[in-house]
């Protein structure tokens, strides 16, 4: 099967190292504005590039959940109509290519069931394969249901649109949830912005003005307080915009 979904690869990491690069060297121009403050900041920058990927890591998974509703929507519709199972969900492709493009991560995901099934794995196998790849909550969910109705009998084609419309429900009431935290989010970005913004501004309109503040020890340990409290700000924010995100 395909790769765990929950490990970002290489090309993943690059917009992580990229940033925080970036923002080890602009940190070490504008508090310090020396090459020898990159060694200051490299702890900060590691913790920084682990939080990129777990980030990174998230907003994959919220996208295949997301697309996992569609499919299951897609499924649930074949479903009615007296497609089987197996079926509906190889019918269910062509309803994400044209949501999402043939490069999404449900079409490649719903490729390996259909040449899973051609070798005779079967598709509680398959789902179950991917909610153990993916870490989505809803898939797994689903996948537990879904074995069970295979096991147990009974109207397997009622469990599973009822099923999908609960996830789908779920998710759904979750994506509202996620619009409004962005709204929060953005006024937060720019709140960590406006600090820099200010003193370019400063600094452009006011040329020397914050001279005395480098390359002497009174404006290193100016800076360097200043430095502290700003990333304690930065830190509470984030620690809040967690405990938000996390009680959706």
């Amino acid at each position: 099967m395909k790769g765990n979904l929950k490990r970002p690869d290489f090309r993943e990491l690059m917009n992580p190292l990229l940033r925080t690069t970036a923002g080890i060297l602009f940190f070490s121009w504008f508090f310090y504005r020396s090459v020898f403050a990159v060694i200051l900041f490299i702890f900060p920058g590691i913790l920084y590039f682990r939080k990129c990927v777990r980030e990174q890591r998230e907003k994959k998974r919220w996208e295949l959940t997301v697309q996992f509703k569609e499919c299951l929507l897609a499924v649930a519709n074949s479903l009615r109509t007296g497609y089987a199972v197996e079926n509906a969900f190889l019918e269910s492709r062509e309803d994400i290519r044209l949501l999402f493009g043939e490069r999404s991560v449900m079409y490649g995901e719903l490729e390996l069931i259909r040449r899973g099934m051609i070798v005779n794995i079967t598709l509680e196998e398959l789902i179950g394969d991917l909610a153990e790849r993916s870490g989505c909550e809803e898939i797994q969910q689903f996948s537990t249901i879904l074995a069970v109705a295979k096991r147990g009998g009974g109207n397997v084609s009622q469990i599973i649109r009822n099923t999908a419309e609960l996830i789908s429900d779920k998710v759904e009431t979750t994506q509202e949830m996620m619009t409004l935290l962005q709204g929060r989010r953005l006024e937060q970005r720019v709140m960590e912005v406006m600090p820099f913004a200010i003193s370019f501004y400063i600094g452009v309109t006011y040329p020397g003005y914050f001279v005395s503040l480098y390359h002497n020890i009174t404006g290193y340990i100016i800076m360097t307080v200043c430095l502290a409290i700003y990333l304690c700000a930065y830190i509470v924010g984030e620690k809040i915009m967690e405990r938000i995100g996390e009680s959706l």
